[in-house]
Order: C-alpha cells, then structure tokens, then sequence
C-alpha cells in the first residue's frame, strides 16, 4: 500500500498543474487516465469520468463504489503562491484541488490498486467524477441514476464511500442546497403622490413570513431546516414607486423534508413568486442500520453531520462521506494537503473495505 500511495501523491502533484474547473475536467481525465494506463489499471473513460472495476467484478454480487472528483472551483484570489504550482515539499502537495478533492482522488486509486485482484465477498468500482462542484448533469448524476452508465455495465452499487476532506471523520448525513428566486410584483407610480402598489413592501412581507416559518419536522442528525433570504434588490430610482423586487433564499434542507415540499410550503406564505433554480440537490443520509456506520462505529471513527454538499445527493444507494484533509480549507487560499493525511486515509479506506462484510445483515 506504501508504495501505491507514493506514487499516487506524485499523480497528486501533476493533476495540480493541470487546470481542471468544472466543466473544463477533459485535460486532467487524460492525464489521469494514461497514469493507470501506464500503471496497468484497466478502466474506461465515461464522458470526462474515469470507471474502474475490480479485475474480479462479478455481476451477481453486491457493489461497493469509491467515489471522488476531479473537477475544481475556479482559483480565488488572495494565493501566496501559484495555485497550480503543487510546491516541492515531499510532505505537503499544495495548490487549487489539492485538499478538494485530490487528496481522496489519491487514497482511492492507492486502495483501488491494492485490493482491486483481491477475492472479496462484494466488488468494488471506481469512479472519479467530473462536474461536483457545479451539480452537473454529466458527473455522478449520470453514472449513478436509474438506467445511468454503472447500471448499463450491470453494476448497481448497494454502497458508496464519497470521498471529500472530512478529517477523516464519517459524515453520515449532509444538508441538501436549495436557492429560490423571489419576485414581488407590483405596479409603478410617483413617489411624492403615493401611488401604485409597492413591490418592494410585498417583498419585505413576504421575508418577513419566511424568516416567521419554523419547520416542525426536525432530522434527529441535522437538526431544524436552515434558511436565510441573502439577497434583495429594487428600484430604479429614489422617487419612483418600485413595480418589481427580487429576492433570494439560501436553504439547507435535511432528510425530513424534500426540496419541492420546501418550495410548496414558502410559496403557500407569499405573494411572490418564487422559483427554485434547481430541485435536485436533496439532502442525504446513511439509510438506518447502515452497515457503512457500523464499520465505520467499530473502527473508532468520530461520525457527524456535514453541513456541505457532494456527489452523495447524486447517489441513490446507502453511502457515507469520508476523506482526507479538511473542508476548512477547501475554496479558499493556499489550499494544501499533507502526504500523512493521503497516506491515512489509504489505509482507513482499506480497513473499511475489508470490515464491511462483517457488519452486513441481511
């Protein structure tokens, strides 16, 4: 395993240099692919994915995937360095990616190696996916939806570890993201003489019955939905009666309520319109009994809910969250990730692999 992990932080330090922000992952799924290519790790370039399957794949056993993903965000400012420069430190790779999410990229192509011809009891895909960080349509939603590309290759995992820098801790649920558009409409008029209806006081009515709604479904793991209006604009000019005002809501939803009854609901308060920019980014959690928690629990791994998203809201089957590095230092300045860490988790993901039969009940 040593060795597989070397190698994948020198893979680690090249995909740095090479930029790969969503939508523009095609550079880096070629280099990536040629570097298993060239280290006989047989796999299949699916759109900008990569899928690989374990030499001894049979179709009529249970499937575990590993699952983490190339693409990035775009570099923010504020870098002491060149973000695409991954450093010569032998401990530290740094650089845009590095932590989010190379650093899981790295554990699980190393464990992918090691275990991939061994005999087990499940088999094990890899899937290092394209457009995470956009909720594309090409990524893990392809791959994993009903009839997607895993399923037209006969493999429909029943579990998955989603890599993402956890610290190595299990995430066994995470918040969905769901943002509405407001718009109050109203009709325009001369401020001195008071006339026409104001759109922006139907706004402000409105904020106010949504900052008033308290969800009474409350997750056990999550706790209470989380919402905030973030953003309001109105008006033209200071002595006209505004006729239209947009506003946003940023929500974080749990597994208690689905993304359209959320929406349903806020609508019922308000006179404004309100338009969901996209229901798909549910919450998750790891279904009740899951024997991912039970591994997981009798390895002595802290378990918590993440307040941030992944590919896992894409995956229909029981998962968790689990990676190297932290997400405190994902999208932000000098991102970096250390070789311990990579190495870590490596040999965290294996442990799960090879205790995960003995907490399966059937």
């Amino acid at each position: 395993m040593s060795i597989y992990t070397d190698e994948s932080v020198e893979l680690l330090r090249s995909m740095v240099r090479i930029p790969s922000v969503t939508y523009g992952e095609t550079e880096v799924q070629k280099h990536i692919s040629s570097w298993l290519d060239a280290a006989g790790v047989p796999h299949s370039c699916a759109g900008r994915n990569i899928v690989a399957f374990s030499e001894v794949f049979d179709p009529s056993r249970r499937t575990l995937a590993l699952d983490a993903h190339i693409d990035t965000v775009p570099a923010c400012g504020g870098y002491s360095f060149d973000p695409f420069d991954p450093g010569d430190d032998p401990e530290i790779v740094r650089g845009l990616g590095s932590n989010d999410d190379g650093g899981s990229v790295a554990a699980m192509i190393a464990v992918f190696r090691e275990l991939r011809a061994v005999e087990l009891p499940f088999n094990i895909v890899l899937t290092l996916s394209c457009e995470e960080e956009r909720s594309g349509p090409d990524g893990a939603d392809w791959l994993y939806a009903p009839g997607g590309y895993l399923e037209s290759c006969g493999c429909v995992p029943s579990w998955a570890i989603v890599g993402e820098p956890t610290g190595l801790k299990a995430a066994t649920s995470e918040r969905g993201l769901l943002v509405i558009d407001g718009e109050a409409r109203g009709v325009s008029g001369h401020a001195a003489r008071g006339d026409g209806v104001n759109a922006l006081y139907i706004a402000l009515e409105d904020i106010e019955a949504i900052r008033a709604l308290k969800f009474p479904r409350i997750s056990p793991v999550m706790g209470p939905v989380r919402l905030n209006v973030t953003q309001i604009e109105a008006g033209t000019a200071h002595n006209v009666i505004p006729d239209t005002c947009r506003f946003v809501v940023d929500i974080r939803p749990t597994e208690q309520y689905s993304n359209e009854e959320i929406l349903a609901e806020l609508q019922s308060l308000c006179r404004s319109t309100l338009t969901a920019r996209n229901l798909r980014n549910r919450s998750s959690a790891s279904r009740p009994g899951s024997p991912l928690v039970r591994t997981a629990l009798a390895l002595g791994l802290e378990c918590y809910s993440s307040p941030t998203t992944s590919d896992w809201m894409r995956i229909p089957c029981d998962a968790l969250k689990l990676g190297p590095g932290e997400s405190s230092r994902s999208h932000r300045p000098d991102e970096y990730i250390t070789r311990s860490e990579i190495e870590a988790a490596a040999e965290l993901y294996k442990d799960l692999i090879l205790n995960l039969y003995g907490n399966i009940v059937e």
